[in-house]
């Protein structure tokens, strides 16, 4: 299980990986990045559908969704250090997946409404913050070092930029 003083490094750590590794996102305006992020969890969505028929691994996914919620969280201004890594109680879904696609739906919700000018960013926050418990709720279920994980897709991620020297 992840720590409540984890997030807030991953977070920072995070915002260096982004700006090292994904310039070209980076350096969209916050509504598109929004946007692009919004689409990530809406694809992260139908690879949980998909289960077995899905060639990315749940684990993957779990760990991909994470550093884009970690990146939204950066986009957002959220403070990670004041959510806690406690989720809610899954009892009242059938499907635990359902929990999840809902919070993707809402933050979807929120990405559309910026293009009306609609205030959204209350709805997307939160929505991020359901992201973010349910992937470390299912990280936990599945005893997943999701920290672990984490930290060698990023080390995949980094080497795709390989012009890149630090």
């Amino acid at each position: 299980m992840l720590s409540p003083n984890e997030l807030p490094r991953l977070q920072r750590e995070q915002f260096h990986h982004d700006k090292r590794n994904h310039s070209d996102i980076v350096c969209l305006p916050k509504p598109d990045r929004l946007k692009h992020y919004g689409l990530h969890f809406a694809k992260y969505v139908g690879r949980f559908a998909r289960g077995s028929a899905e060639p990315k691994s749940e684990k993957q996914t779990l760990v991909d969704a994470l550093l884009v919620s970690l990146s939204a969280a950066n986009t957002l201004h959220q403070d990670l250090a004041s959510v806690g890594v406690e989720a809610p109680p899954r009892a009242d879904q059938i499907d635990p997946l359902r929990v999840f696609a809902d919070a993707a739906g809402r933050f979807a919700d929120a990405c559309e409404k910026l293009d009306h000018l609609e205030d959204s960013f209350a709805l997307a926050r939160r929505a991020n913050i359901d992201i973010l418990h349910w992937l470390i709720a299912t990280a936990d279920e599945q005893q997943l070092d999701l920290v672990g994980a984490l930290y060698e897709r990023r080390k995949e991620l980094a080497a795709r930029q390989f012009y890149v020297t630090d």
